[in-house]
């Protein structure tokens, strides 16, 4: 019964989005691991960009810094 935890920040993601990334997820597991879609579960959380670092500093600061 896998369980898949995937974080995302909150940045307007639609639902048809993250149905899209459940399905994916899902078939994924499936295709790799033979595991039944009917017992496998994915979460999506999104995360404030505030809230959310990469390298060292907020993610806002590093994609200031990707761009320049």
């Amino acid at each position: 019964m896998p369980y898949v935890n995937v974080k995302i920040t909150r940045e307007r993601a639609t639902p048809e989005q993250k149905a899209e990334i459940i399905k994916g997820v899902t078939q994924l597991l499936v295709d790799v691991l033979d595991k039944d879609p009917a017992t496998t579960f994915v979460v999506i959380d999104e995360v404030e960009l505030e809230d959310w670092g990469v390298g060292g500093v907020p993610v806002m600061e590093y994609r200031r810094r990707q761009r320049s």
